[in-house]
């Protein structure tokens, strides 16, 4: 199954890059309807798809490989712990804490967190993006892939703590990590 998932999930990718090079660059009007049945069976919507192959095109960042990985850990969190069943909330983008606030001295983590959280569960609203240029600066400063926050901050739900020391302890390790994204 996995294979298969990657195999069409990298399709729909090559898809929307091709789209988005060919002018296609209104999210609402993205044209990934025949594409859907799919995205929305692994509880992915179209604005993933857009954000992620929107930043490829225009920065050549994320790969299609953080693409694949951070979309199966929202598939499998989706299929296992929300039982296939989509949540009906959709994050506020005014309730995210501001890119300045910090934890332990460490800025951007609490929005980073609140953000993984909700990609997790599926309610991103359209104009918030896991994995954004804010995020990828962070994710690089710390020598950590998205999906590996992402799997940390499934792990550890609502313990913050847990989630702030895993981060910093990959610091720690920075001169032998380096992730490119």
């Amino acid at each position: 199954m996995d294979w298969d998932f990657r195999r069409k999930l990298t399709e729909i990718w090559n898809t929307g890059v091709e789209l988005y090079q060919n002018g296609h660059r209104v999210p609402k009007s993205f044209p990934l309807d025949d594409d859907m049945p799919f995205l929305s069976s692994c509880g992915i919507n179209k604005m993933d798809v857009f954000d992620f192959t929107e930043d490829w095109t225009l920065e050549k960042a994320p790969k299609l490989e953080t693409f694949l990985s951070i979309h199966e850990l929202r598939r499998d969190y989706f299929w296992e712990v929300q039982k296939k069943i989509p949540s009906t909330k959709v994050l506020d983008p005014s309730t995210l804490p501001l890119k300045t606030q910090s934890i332990r001295g460490i800025p951007w983590l609490p929005r980073l967190i609140f953000k993984a959280r909700a990609k997790l569960k599926g309610e991103l609203d359209p104009s918030t993006m896991f994995c954004c240029g804010g995020d990828r600066s962070f994710f690089r400063k710390f020598h950590i892939h998205p999906t590996e926050f992402l799997r940390v901050v499934m792990q550890n739900e609502d313990k913050d703590e847990a989630i702030v020391s895993w981060v910093l302890n990959q610091k720690k390790g920075e001169s032998s990590l380096f992730y490119d994204l």
